[in-house]
């Protein structure tokens, strides 16, 4: 039996946590959120808005998620290469990423909540004081949206379209702004035209998709830190690749997600001729998320040790 990695015995497992521009870009959008928090909450006390100290709250929550998303970047920057962690730290952006998804969860339970209350029982709405916080809140979740993309040396080696943590952060704002561009519509129906009951029907429409992001998040970061693989297609490439020579057969295959988006695999192999781990690590280089590979390589002098055979 062999045993290598990709890139020899010695190697890093710093996986994930390299890219500080995802760190830099949510302490942005936090001190923004912050901000903002801090100026309704002022305006609603002086002037007695009770729709300026709810909005001023609620971005009080928003940060307080985004803060774990920041400080998830930290501690694996941190710890990138402590012992302790035998896979590196890329899996504290996921876990992170989990943990703000029950936060997004809470909060579309609580939009249906409010919003079906609203409907059982009406409450008057101060139209005006309530159109200028949802403007606002949309102008400042629009600006953290452009924040969250924006990439200072406009890199594109990392792809954090893939990194749970950030997504988690800009799920988050993402359900800001469409909560704003709802309200707007709603109170200005309600305002103009009398439709009042737009304002909790809006409420539950934004609760119900916000739900359903939020339950995406989970299921894909929750796989990842239960080491699942739903990869179909990356499995069948690994196998193709290995037996791609006739004669060596995968007798037993692991993949799991060190990070959001680094992969490690041990391959077990079966093959009748002499052939070298750095023979099978060459065959998948192509894969270029496959970042720490073992192989295992078992002799078999038996008829049935080869590919043309069926031996499922």
């Amino acid at each position: 039996m062999h045993t290598r990695s990709l890139k020899q015995i010695s190697h890093t497992h710093h996986f994930g946590t390299s890219d500080r521009s995802n760190e830099t870009k949510t302490l942005r959008v936090i001190f923004l959120t912050f901000g903002t928090m801090l100026v309704e909450i002022s305006a609603g006390v002086l002037t007695g808005s009770m729709a300026l100290l709810a909005d001023g709250w609620h971005m009080g929550t928003h940060a307080f998620a985004l803060g774990i998303t920041w400080f998830a970047y930290i501690m694996a920057r941190k710890y990138s290469h402590h012992e302790r962690f035998s896979f590196g730290t890329g899996k504290f952006g996921v876990l992170a990423g989990y943990t703000s998804a029950l936060f997004l969860g809470g909060t579309a339970l609580y939009m249906l909540y409010e919003s079906m209350i609203r409907f059982i029982s009406p409450v008057q709405i101060a139209f005006n004081e309530a159109i200028i916080v949802a403007v606002v809140g949309l102008f400042v979740n629009v600006l953290s949206i452009w924040m969250l993309h924006t990439t200072g040396d406009h890199s594109h080696s990392h792809d954090h379209t893939h990194d749970h943590n950030l997504r988690a952060a800009y799920l988050h704002v993402v359900a800001d702004a469409l909560t704003s561009i709802l309200a707007i519509v709603a109170l200005i129906a309600g305002k103009y035209f009398g439709l009042v009951f737009l304002d909790p029907l809006m409420g539950i429409v934004g609760g119900l998709l916000i739900g359903k992001w939020a339950w995406g998040l989970l299921k894909s970061s929750g796989l990842i830190l239960l080491d699942g693989s739903g990869d179909r297609e990356l499995h069948k490439e690994i196998t193709e690749a290995i037996q791609s020579d006739q004669d060596s057969i995968v007798a037993d295959l692991h993949i799991w997600h060190m990070s959001s988006n680094d992969l490690a695999a041990i391959v077990s192999v079966v093959s009748r001729e002499h052939r070298s781990p750095a023979e099978y690590y060459e065959r998948l280089v192509f894969i270029k998320r496959l970042r720490h590979v073992t192989i295992e390589i078992h002799r078999c002098e038996d008829k049935l040790c080869s590919c043309a055979q069926d031996i499922s």
